[in-house]
């Protein structure tokens, strides 16, 4: 959402009327994105058809995808490009999203301190929720044992099929990761795909612009009239997500089908079971805390929700995500550093898959790890996650480089879960994003920044009062 839109000269905004001041607008959450609050006020046009709401559309899309992938896989596998091109088509605009919206909330803030104030409660905020991920999935692992009785001979497996992730893995190294974060160029930064170095770069910019003065102030208003734009044509391509996830989903089931999930259901069960606790009853108190419900947050967010399972991919709703903070009463600023740094460091899902997996491939291999063993696993899992951040197909990277660590587990028992990954990659990405809106509305409370009132309308789909000049 991008929020603050400026309104022009001090006495345009004295000289506006009262009716003007006291305008209401309406946010509709279904329609995936939203109306900026201090754009003109426009009539309704009475109500919409069911039909035409974005998550309906989505959802009629995901089943229209797994009954193709289902009943014709090779159709269901040749509709792919659908959505490899929805997300490419979102990837496209990622980074002069967050790159607009971090530069204009900075630049905007008076107390430049409150810039390192904001990473550092994010940071500690993601560090301990990221251990409670982790040492969840190791604790469900344990209770349950999903691989337990499969008694698998490891010289059986093939290794070949990992050999890829487990090369990623070793080339993965915290220095490679730092130095990654630099850019080559200060273009390169928006063009080359990495949300790390458009966070580093934007960061940069918008605390220059801050120090500038009354020509910085210029640049950021010429900065978010663009990034008005800029939303609109997100607005354009979510016209398109419902054919994105009907391609996406039709793609996985058609290739890997339905079929293989009663191989390792428990598996998959326990999973979902364990993300969906660790939502409901983690991330729930975390939500009484802050005052606001999870289960509204969630309906709040089910149209990008519904586009993240299609696609398995939560990089697909980041717009809409940033957007939907803005309007819930989160400040841009805050907004702007936690959403996309949340998307490197604040991967919930893909830690309770990490020790879970892990332990699965020791209880299907025979392996008796000790608890120091596992506690071991645990710490490298926290540290691997962050080195693989923002690199394609992570969780199964950081896992092989976790493996790694703990050579009583063979790596090669990746195999054993590489057929329903893409299943768990849904639960690891829906887990994710939830974290990271419930991250975003946290760290705004932290900061005493966090509209109540906002939250509050549009958790229950009320009308939000035009924003405050």
């Amino acid at each position: 959402m991008v929020g603050g839109y400026r309104m022009g000269k001090e006495g345009y905004r004295a000289g506006r009327s009262a009716k003007e001041e006291n305008a209401m607008v309406h946010f509709t959450a279904d329609e995936g994105h939203a109306v900026p609050p201090t754009a003109p006020v426009a009539t309704s046009a009475g109500p919409r058809h069911w039909y035409t709401h974005l998550y309906v559309q989505v959802l009629a899309a995901i089943l229209a995808g797994v009954l193709i992938g289902h009943f014709a896989p090779a159709t269901g596998e040749a509709l792919k490009p659908l959505g490899d091109g929805f997300i490419k088509l979102v990837k496209m605009i990622i980074a002069p999203v967050i790159f607009l919206t971090i530069v204009t909330g900075i630049a905007g803030m008076r107390d430049l301190g409150a810039v390192g104030r904001v990473a550092a409660k994010a940071f500690g905020y993601f560090l301990f929720f990221s251990a409670l991920a982790l040492v969840l999935g190791m604790i469900v692992a344990n209770v349950v044992r999903p691989g337990a009785g499969l008694n698998i001979d490891p010289a059986s497996l093939d290794a070949g099929k990992v050999a890829d992730y487990a090369a990623k893995a070793h080339e993965t190294t915290l220095v490679g990761f730092l130095l990654g974060v630099i850019p080559d160029t200060f273009l390169s930064a928006i063009t080359g795909g990495n949300i790390l170095q458009t966070l580093f770069v934007a960061i940069l910019f918008g605390i220059g612009l801050a120090l500038t003065g009354a020509r910085g102030e210029r640049v950021t208003a010429a900065l978010e009239d663009i990034a008005l734009a800029m939303f609109k044509v997100v607005g354009i391509l979510m016209k398109a997500a419902p054919v994105g996830a009907f391609g996406a989903m039709a793609f996985t089931v058609g290739k890997y089908g339905l079929s293989t999930l009663a191989n390792l259901a428990l598996l998959v069960g326990t999973f979902y079971l364990t993300s969906a606790l660790f939502v409901l009853v983690v991330l729930g108190a975390v939500g009484l805390w802050a005052r606001f419900s999870i289960l509204r947050l969630i309906v709040y967010l089910k149209a990008e929700l519904l586009l993240v399972l299609g696609t398995s991919s939560s990089e697909s709703a980041l717009p809409l995500l940033i957007e939907k903070m803005e309007h819930a009463g989160c400040p841009r600023s805050i907004v702007g550093l936690v959403v996309p740094t949340g998307y490197s460091f604040n991967l919930d899902g893909t830690n309770i898959y990490m020790t879970l997996a892990a332990l699965f491939i020791a209880q299907a291999t025979g392996v008796e790890l000790s608890l120091g063993q596992q506690l071991l696993l645990l710490g490298v899992a926290m540290l691997s996650s962050k080195g693989a951040a923002g690199v394609t197909g992570a969780g199964f990277i950081t896992l092989a480089a976790t493996l790694s660590i703990v050579p009583s587990v063979p790596v090669a028992g990746m195999a054993l879960i590489l057929g329903v990954d893409r299943f768990m990659s849904e639960c690891r990405s829906l887990t994710n994003f939830i974290g990271n809106a419930v991250a975003t509305i946290v760290v705004s409370r932290w900061e005493g920044k966090l509209d109540h009132d906002a939250l509050d309308a549009a958790l229950h789909g009320r009308t939000v009062p035009a924003a405050r000049a």
